[in-house]
């Protein structure tokens, strides 16, 4: 069954673990003779309750990191570890099954169905395993867009929500299986810049919660909001601070 109470904050005393260790992890794309090396050879580990920003200029490598870490994309070459989990060893079925127990997805355009509202937009990853009753999902869904700030928005339509309060749903809906890990992929790069530190705030909320945060910016201001900025260039880690 799943929890219907809003996720807690971690106790200080918690002492953190490896959550995510990339080793030595290359990624080639090819069409036709042409290859491209999106990655090569970086090496990360970021902590459970970590929140983690990736910065770098365009073609640097960051979606492509995130897709990697979340096994979207399979690296041509090195090891990704997440929790106890070895991603290159899983099948493709065994990555999706995965994924939607133990990872939140954000992107940019919010990717939100029109036709339903705030509250089942949240449920769906709920709906989709087949989580509890439908009254479970709904009290869990109600719980998660609390977090987010936007509990009385649940009879909204997409179309009914500012830009801010649909990525906010999109937040809502991507921590609905409380997910250990949530990656983001330019969440703010959609928003105005009022906006989107409405939206950071919403992301450092659910940090302090113990859910481990990695998302991507081309905002230098919005990076500085995460404990933590990696730079990538040319595929490469070239700062880690």
């Amino acid at each position: 069954m799943i929890e219907s109470a809003p996720l807690q904050a971690l106790e200080p005393s918690s002492a953190p673990t490896r959550l995510v260790t990339l080793s030595g992890v290359e990624k080639t794309y090819r069409t036709g003779r042409v290859e491209y090396r999106a990655l090569r050879g970086v090496d990360l580990e970021v902590a459970s309750g970590e929140m983690v920003s990736i910065v770098g200029p365009s073609g640097s490598g960051k979606s492509t990191l995130l897709h990697v870490i979340t096994g979207i994309d399979r690296p041509t070459r090195g090891q990704v570890v997440v929790g106890d989990r070895s991603l290159v060893s899983m099948s493709e079925d065994e990555l999706a099954s995965w994924r939607s127990a133990h990872v939140g997805i954000v992107f940019q355009f919010f990717q939100l169905l029109p036709t339903l509202t705030a509250l089942e937009n949240a449920m769906l990853p709920m709906d989709f395993a087949h989580w509890g009753s439908v009254r479970d999902r709904a009290e869990a869904a109600q719980a998660r867009l609390e977090l987010v700030g936007l509990g009385d928005h649940r009879d909204r339509f997409p179309s009914e929500l500012s830009g801010g309060e649909q990525q906010r749903v999109a937040i809502a809906r991507a921590l609905a299986c409380d997910p250990d890990l949530l990656v983001a992929d330019e969440p703010t790069g959609n928003l105005d810049s009022e906006t989107a530190a409405l939206v950071l705030d919403v992301l450092g909320s659910v940090n302090q919660t113990g859910t481990t945060i990695v998302y991507v910016t081309h905002d230098q201001a919005m990076s500085e909001r995460a404990g933590r900025v990696v730079t990538l260039r040319d595929g490469r880690v070239m700062d880690d601070r």
